[in-house]
């Protein structure tokens, strides 16, 4: 599902998953040692970073910084994410997808309205195992 994959750069950027090792210079790595577990298993901090990526809470400079980059990263299949940053998105996007179902389904509806990554990700949805 094109959309988990692209949504899961949004929420790599979006958890500060951003641990970024060999990052290109166009994303930040400032972010790099921010532990994405325990972001997803704190429903708090999930829950805070997912209001700001969806316009209705306060952002941190983290979740300030993810909005910023998800469209482009969304649009040009991560190519400027390090491999890190790739590893860190997937684990992300299984997780909202597999417990998180309705936070993932409204990221997506913000993030792809019309659906066009579905098909351009659907390879790396099957890789996951991600049912779309």
């Amino acid at each position: 599902m094109l959309k988990m994959y692209t949504f899961s750069i949004v929420i790599l950027t979006f958890l500060a998953l951003i641990d970024v090792e060999a990052a290109p210079s166009k994303y930040t790595t400032k972010f790099d040692n921010i532990n994405t577990d325990d972001i997803l298993n704190n429903d708090r901090l999930l829950n805070n970073y997912f209001k700001c990526l969806m316009d209705q809470g306060k952002c941190t400079p983290e979740g300030e910084e993810l909005k910023k980059w998800i469209p482009d990263a969304i649009d040009n299949d991560c190519k400027d994410c390090s491999e890190k940053q790739r590893k860190e998105a997937e684990k992300v996007i299984k997780f909202l997808h597999d417990k998180k179902d309705t936070m993932w389904k409204q990221l997506e509806e913000k993030y792809d309205p019309t659906g066009k990554y579905r098909e351009k990700y659907q390879k790396d949805a099957e890789r996951l195992e991600i049912k779309v």
